[in-house]
């Protein structure tokens, strides 16, 4: 064996490294700070989706089955779907879902198309009072509805749309809020796009329909969203403007379950469930463009 074998130090196996755990700025997250994040958001978890969890359960017992319990018993013991062939029979319910999709999808369509246009009003085009127009809109966000919802009756009165669905989506058809992320979507966008476009002979509503639009469906998405929530989910003004049984919005309709059955329990959490089911239908349809608005107005290659 040679002098240089001898001194040769052995190979030392390689100790595995521990798996690092960093952020968005790639700083290292102790283990720590890492499980106070993960038990703050199942906090956060269960204080958001507990109640409908505890609302569907609840919708899914029998009638044999103590729903006053303690301690309470989450899963039933015996599934069925009666209670909504009962909230079926007792009110009706699918006409009054039909009406609040009606109303909702209206409200979508007009808030998209109007807080698109009115966006990209505010935000591209050049003209005197645009400041004020865009001041106005931040104001109109600080009244509350009910200071305004006398107004709002004595016009729909006056325009004789009293006691009718058109009366109901037209108050909110475009709300000051989504005017306000439209314009903050177009102004993310670059100058040098509409320029170019400008340059090649496009219009103004050329470069609204065929770049400016198309670069904000997040964005869009978020305000349908708003939209499609803040009109199924309203209860004040469709009560205030709807007299006639027959054009009741589905939260007006569920109402009944809470006066007539009130001790039933089951029930009326059969109709949340209802009321609830199409909004969840609609969010995981949008999703995707729903969190991808937060960084609206980034150049695609």
């Amino acid at each position: 064996m040679s002098v240089m074998e001898k001194v040769r130090p052995a190979s030392t196996p390689a100790v595995p490294r521990e798996p690092r755990v960093t952020d968005e700025h790639g700083r290292r997250v102790r283990v720590w700070e890492l499980a106070l994040r993960y038990a703050l958001l199942l906090a956060v978890l269960a204080l958001t989706v507990g109640p409908f969890l505890w609302q569907l359960s609840t919708s899914l017992k029998g009638p044999t089955e103590d729903i006053y319990s303690s301690p309470p018993t989450f899963l039933p013991g015996h599934p069925t779907l009666h209670n909504y062939e009962r909230v079926a029979d007792t009110i009706p319910v699918w006409d009054y879902a039909f009406n609040s999709l009606k109303v909702a999808a209206a409200n979508v369509v007009t808030n998209c198309v109007g807080a698109a246009l009115a966006g990209y009003a505010l935000a591209r085009l050049r003209y005197r009072g645009r400041r004020a127009a865009t001041l106005a809109f931040i104001l109109a966000m600080l009244v509350p509805v009910e200071g305004i919802i006398i107004a709002q009756f004595t016009t729909m009165r006056e325009l004789g749309l009293n006691n009718t669905l058109v009366g109901v989506v037209l108050p909110g058809c475009i709300g000051a809020m989504n005017v306000l992320l439209m314009r903050n979507a177009f102004l993310n966008l670059p100058y040098e796009i509409e320029e170019a476009a400008y340059v090649d002979g496009a219009n103004v509503w050329q470069r609204f329909l065929r770049i400016a639009v198309p670069s904000v469906k997040g964005t869009l998405a978020v305000v349908a969203i708003f939209a499609f929530m803040g009109a199924w989910d309203d209860f004040l003004w469709p009560l205030i403007v709807l007299s006639d049984p027959d054009k009741f919005t589905l939260t007006i309709g569920l109402n009944y379950l809470h006066g007539t059955f009130a001790n039933d329990e089951r029930l009326v959490a059969a109709g949340t469930v209802i009321a609830v089911a199409p909004l969840i239908a609609l969010f995981a349809c949008l999703q995707r463009y729903f969190f991808r608005g937060v960084g609206e107005g980034a150049v695609k290659g």
